[in-house]
């Protein structure tokens, strides 16, 4: 008896409309450094010219259980550039400027339809930030995922002038803590927020969300903000000698990763105004405020170590988001030490 691939659940047909239907999203991302086409084995990319002394800075990861919200809301646009503008500033924190970046698909069935959605979010993350979409992998594994589920995950490259890396080793005490708002979630925190939002409080993806004014999927699924025009702002106006991506961990878990010795850091939690959204997961979880600033963001999206000195400079910039003072270096052994003034 002959066997088929189709019937051990693998649908080669469908992953050739797959690839017809994203080609074009694909190609729109493009800028004159590719020098590959789509279902190349491997994507070629030139460095730009100009750089005297190039570093590439490269990063990958997931969007978590976002996903499952995703699913749930039958919402599959925006995930995808959840993906990319979290590695965007994964490698900014280092100073780096995004090349290209690939994606990995994988899932139980696939649906082409799904799929287009995936890379359609994927490739408007890439436009917006100036990062070519090179290559991915989509791969249908039955049995290992179930039908309705996919993982997604992916991989950015971008590249730093070797003087201009930001590595935090120039902190010091009384160097200022300036912070940039984030618009939710992002993409951390999900696993804990489900539990609360739809198991302990009962709450559909087409409800309200208490407070809001806006649906449960609308609430959850807003786009991770990508903070690299902020940035390069901040940087025509100082030297900015460290910067943190506030993602798993918190502030707690991730201001520590770029203090030198000696360094720690003082926050005044009572210097904004944190969202009703994170309020809300911390009362209706009863969620300890050690744990809320370990799990999630609470507000804010990412942090910029400046000198005191240059804070006037700083605020007068012109950014899409207005950062704001939330604390200072002090002396220390790498913790943070939250505080309300």
């Amino acid at each position: 008896m002959s066997s088929r691939y189709s019937e051990a659940g693998v649908d080669i047909d469908a992953a050739n409309e797959a690839n017809r239907r994203i080609g074009e999203h694909v190609r729109s991302t493009w800028t004159g450094e590719v020098l590959s086409e789509v279902g190349n084995f491997g994507g070629l990319f030139r460095i730009p010219e100009g750089l005297k002394e190039p570093v590439l800075v490269s990063s990958i990861d997931g969007v978590g259980t976002k996903l499952k919200v995703a699913l749930m809301a039958g919402k599959h646009d925006t995930i995808g550039e959840d993906l990319v503008n979290h590695c965007v500033n994964d490698i900014l924190v280092q100073g780096g400027e995004p090349l290209f970046f690939l994606d990995y698909y994988a899932c139980g069935k696939l649906r082409p339809e799904i799929l287009e959605e995936v890379v359609s979010g994927i490739s408007r993350g890439c436009k917006v930030n100036g990062c070519a979409l090179i290559g991915g992998e989509t791969a249908e594994m039955p049995g290992l995922y179930s039908v309705e589920e996919y993982d997604l995950a992916g991989c950015i490259v971008g590249v730093v002038e070797r003087d201009r890396i930001i590595d935090g080793k120039q902190i010091t005490p009384g160097d200022s803590i300036w912070a940039f708002p984030s618009n939710g979630l992002h993409t951390n925190g999900y696993s804990l927020a489900r539990r609360i939002v739809f198991e302990k409080e009962g709450l559909g993806v087409d409800d309200r969300f208490p407070g809001t004014g806006r649906s449960v999927a609308e609430v959850l699924l807003d786009v991770h903000v990508s903070y690299l025009p902020e940035i390069r702002t901040m940087r025509e106006c100082t030297g900015i000698r460290g910067l943190a991506h506030i993602t798993g961990g918190g502030l707690l878990e991730n201001i520590p990763r770029i203090l030198p010795g000696g360094c720690a850091v003082t926050i005044d939690t009572s210097s904004w105004e944190v969202p009703e959204l994170f309020s809300y997961l911390g009362e209706r979880g009863g969620v300890e405020k050690k744990e809320m600033y370990r799990v999630f963001n609470m507000g804010i999206g990412m942090i910029a170590v400046i000198p005191a000195s240059s804070e006037n400079k700083v605020a007068s910039g012109k950014y899409r988001f207005s950062p704001f003072r939330i604390g200072e270096v002090v002396e220390g052994d790498g913790k943070v030490i939250l505080y309300s003034a």
